[in-house]
């Protein structure tokens, strides 16, 4: 073969084994971007599955650190505590895997023995790509799975306190009415709670925070009503509330009131609001309690009490004139059995048995 014939046999197989490496080459890097474009889908997910968790975990965290321990049941708390630290070890293992740096293609050769070795290169990348792609897709369940967990505990770490805070007001009866209220409208905000975020954490600890109030408001009631007087005074706040059942009440005592308390002379005043909830607060005089339980002081206790329950019954009578007013609440203690005059007869009359009637629906 003469040598113009081997040169060109020569330039032709180069030129054959360029095109084929060219030809390689663009289909891994094609392959490269393709599987690097999958990945970096694959990665941006997880990585908000992951911050997702992060901020559920880290909402839940504040939640438990503002368990004061007051209403939140404390295996809701202990729950929720496991739950987090779970979520942590999910979100560590995530975050290992999304720090994984992405590979770049280098510049394309020129020359087909380059070509071949990028290509190959090229492929290599792909596989671990595809591992990536692979690791971090099975890494999205869990990630889900720990956002609903801690979810779920967080939430119902936040309801175990709503619900908890009935039987708390039910041990705490000297507490003042809007102590009592402002504890009912924070735990009603709190039941109402389903999504897991700051609103979440603040109704918390703002329920938290009237439940403390509550405990405030109760220790200086009890202060006020300290001395020797104390459980009989309770006691009697006791019949008045049995009484009324549904209607919150509250009571102050003095020496004189309306007038009344000294020489034998008992007094009481309710002032009551037609709004929601139902409540009253009735003020009796020392009298009252030194004179308990004799029938007189038990009449004049139904009589006020009278006054407060009206808040259920507010259709019933003619509230327009005192006189009514009066009648109305000395028709209710007769109608529950009190007949001692200092069931009102005394200062007010006897009421119509119209009255009586109608109060008699007043339960």
């Amino acid at each position: 073969m003469s040598a113009s014939l081997t040169l060109a046999a020569i330039l032709a197989t180069a030129g054959a084994l360029q095109l084929m490496a060219n030809l390689g080459y663009d289909d891994a890097l094609s392959r490269f971007d393709d599987t690097l474009a999958d990945t970096r889908l694959t990665l941006a997910d997880v990585e908000a599955l992951t911050d997702e968790l992060r901020t559920t975990s880290d909402t839940a965290t504040l939640l438990v650190e503002s368990d004061s321990g007051v209403l939140a049941d404390p295996g809701a708390n202990e729950t929720l505590r496991a739950s987090v630290a779970a979520a942590d070890d999910t979100a560590a293992s995530a975050e290992e895997l999304l720090t994984e740096p992405m590979p770049e293609a280098e510049a394309k050769p020129i020359v087909f023995w380059e070509l071949f070795g990028a290509a190959e290169e090229l492929d290599v990348e792909v596989e671990g790509l595809r591992t990536l792609d692979s690791e971090l897709s099975e890494e999205s369940p869990g990630i889900a799975s720990a956002t609903d967990d801690v979810t779920a505990d967080g939430l119902a770490l936040v309801e175990s306190a709503a619900t908890a805070a009935s039987a708390f007001e039910a041990v705490h009866l000297s507490a003042k009415n809007d102590d009592v209220i402002a504890l009912r409208d924070a735990a009603t905000t709190a039941a109402g709670t389903s999504v897991l975020d700051d609103t979440a954490v603040s109704s918390f600890i703002a329920l938290q925070d009237a439940a403390g109030q509550v405990v405030a408001g109760e220790k200086t009631e009890l202060a006020e009503k300290a001395g020797p007087l104390q459980g009989t005074r309770l006691e009697i706040e006791a019949f008045a509330r049995s009484l009324a059942p549904g209607v919150l009440l509250e009571f102050d005592w003095n020496t004189i009131v309306n007038g009344a308390g000294y020489n034998g002379s008992m007094g009481g005043l309710t002032t009551w609001w037609w709004d929601e909830p139902d409540r009253a607060l009735i003020e009796l005089s020392n009298s009252v309690a030194e004179q308990w339980p004799g029938d007189r002081s038990k009449a004049l206790v139904a009589h006020e009490v009278g006054h407060a329950i009206s808040v259920k019954c507010e259709e019933m009578y003619d509230s327009s004139t005192q006189d009514s007013i009066e009648k109305w609440a000395t028709a209710w203690a007769i109608s529950k059995g009190f007949t001692d005059d200092a069931n009102g007869v005394w200062a007010y009359g006897y009421p119509p048995q119209s009255y009586i009637d109608a109060a008699a629906g007043c339960r």
